[in-house]
């Protein structure tokens, strides 16, 4: 069974917006687009290129939108980004969209029914070497999957820095849900890189905790 993994940047107080440029996502009048480019150290990109590795990945509308403009000029950069298979959870998006005929493996889906399916839809050769199932950004996508207890394991970059207003990673309907953290590591300049394990129920108190 594949897994999904959910990878973000993210600030101490939840935001995950644009982290990467300022012209990246101003919606919501957001003004500090390209919040983690002073935290970046040798560790820090050490720990990102290990992550973009071919894989295959489930992207929302406004994420696949971003990176269809950008990564078929920019595949050097992260291996299998372009053979990959990518996964978008639309209804908005049509087939014939020129974002969609001017990218390679790009599989639109609607519904959760579909994402449940994935496993069992056709993928390229390179996918098949890594199992997992990488959803980068797409916030209100990851929280759909947070609500119904779809995220197996997250992979979170967390930066030492506030930013008040924003898209979120955790939001209105997440699920209560127990994680294991199985590795981390710090960078230099302050931020948490930590990977964890969906773990079961949470355990209270009240459950009898030893």
């Amino acid at each position: 069974m594949r897994k999904i993994v959910v990878l973000s940047m993210i600030s101490l107080d939840g935001v995950i917006q644009a982290p990467g440029g300022p012209k990246e996502d101003r919606s919501g009048g957001f003004k500090y687009g390209g919040w983690v480019a002073p935290y970046s150290d040798k560790t820090y990109r050490s720990e990102l290129q290990k992550e973009l590795q071919p894989s295959t990945y489930l992207l929302g509308r406004k994420t696949f939108a971003n990176w269809a403009a950008y990564w078929p000029h920019h595949g050097d950069f992260w291996p299998g980004i372009n053979e990959g298979t990518k996964f978008v959870f639309t209804k908005k998006i049509k087939a014939t969209n020129k974002l969609v005929t001017g990218w390679k493996n790009v599989v639109l889906i609607k519904t959760l029914a579909d994402i449940r399916k994935i496993n069992t839809i056709p993928v390229t050769k390179k996918d098949l070497k890594n199992t997992d199932i990488q959803v980068w950004g797409s916030s209100e996508l990851v929280q759909l999957l947070l609500k119904h207890d779809l995220v197996d394991e997250l992979r979170l970059k967390i930066h030492p820095l506030t930013l008040g207003k924003g898209k979120k990673l955790f939001d209105k309907g997440t699920l209560a849900a127990g994680f294991k953290l199985v590795s981390h590591v710090v960078t230099s300049s302050g931020v948490i890189i930590a990977h964890y394990k969906r773990a079961g129920k949470v355990v209270t108190a009240a459950a009898g905790l030893k």
